[in-house]
């Protein structure tokens, strides 16, 4: 089953589709609670809802910073790989708006990729499958490439930071032209890390052509120093 199949099925149940669309709505990320509030079920059959949402690739979960009351919150988002015929900005949009800028201000893509990582506001919400012990700026950055759909997965580093990309929203348009679009990635990431702040990139290895994983190699400073 395709990714685009899997998401339609999920979306395909009422109760999914209301809680897909109550995410796409919100100006910020919903918890259980909310979704319970807005769509009257109980809270284990939200979560089991959002599971199915979470599978398809519809959504993400990501962990609110401690209150200090129990444990942290789970935050649910629109994945930015959902696509954009379930009425939410999908992937290729943003690349056209990009791929735009590139044409009507003949800047280098990296560059109009530096403006739009800068331009995304960082929230400091970990994904769940972070490692609670990476430095808040780390985390911050990590969650950040989920929400864009990029599938990070961190791995030590002899200096730093490896984080494997298991996938591309752009990869379609990444095959075809990869020195623009792979260009823009590389802007975004190094973008995104100027905005977090306290992180630099090394390098982003791109490995897509021969089917392995992109990777970002990057580490924390103390002073606050970005990337160039």
């Amino acid at each position: 089953m395709s990714d685009l199949q899997q998401q339609a099925k999920a979306l395909g149940d009422p109760t999914r589709h209301r809680i897909f669309r109550l995410l796409a709505d919100s100006n910020e990320p919903l918890s259980v609670s909310d979704l319970v509030e807005h769509v009257g079920h109980t809270h284990n059959a939200i979560r089991q809802h959002l599971t199915k949402l979470l599978a398809a690739g519809l959504v993400v979960e990501t962990v609110a910073e401690p209150d200090g009351r129990g444990r942290p919150r789970l935050l649910y988002e629109v994945a930015g790989s959902a696509d954009s015929r379930w009425g939410v900005v999908g992937p290729y949009e943003r690349l056209a708006t990009l791929l735009a800028e590139v044409l009507e201000s003949g800047d280098d893509p990296v560059d109009v990729g530096r403006r739009a990582g800068r331009a995304l506001t960082m929230r400091t919400e970990a994904h769940s499958n972070e490692d609670p012990a990476l430095p808040l700026s780390m985390r911050t950055f990590i969650g950040e490439m989920v929400r864009q759909g990029f599938e990070p997965h961190p791995e030590d580093g002899q200096q730093g930071t490896d984080i494997a990309l298991r996938a591309c929203p752009f990869e379609s348009a990444a095959v075809a032209n990869p020195a623009t679009v792979c260009g823009l990635h590389q802007g975004m990431i190094e973008g995104m890390a100027q905005s977090v702040g306290g992180l630099v990139i090394d390098e982003l290895v791109i490995r897509r052509a021969d089917g392995h994983d992109c990777h970002v190699h990057c580490h924390t400073v103390a002073d606050g120093s970005t990337s160039a």
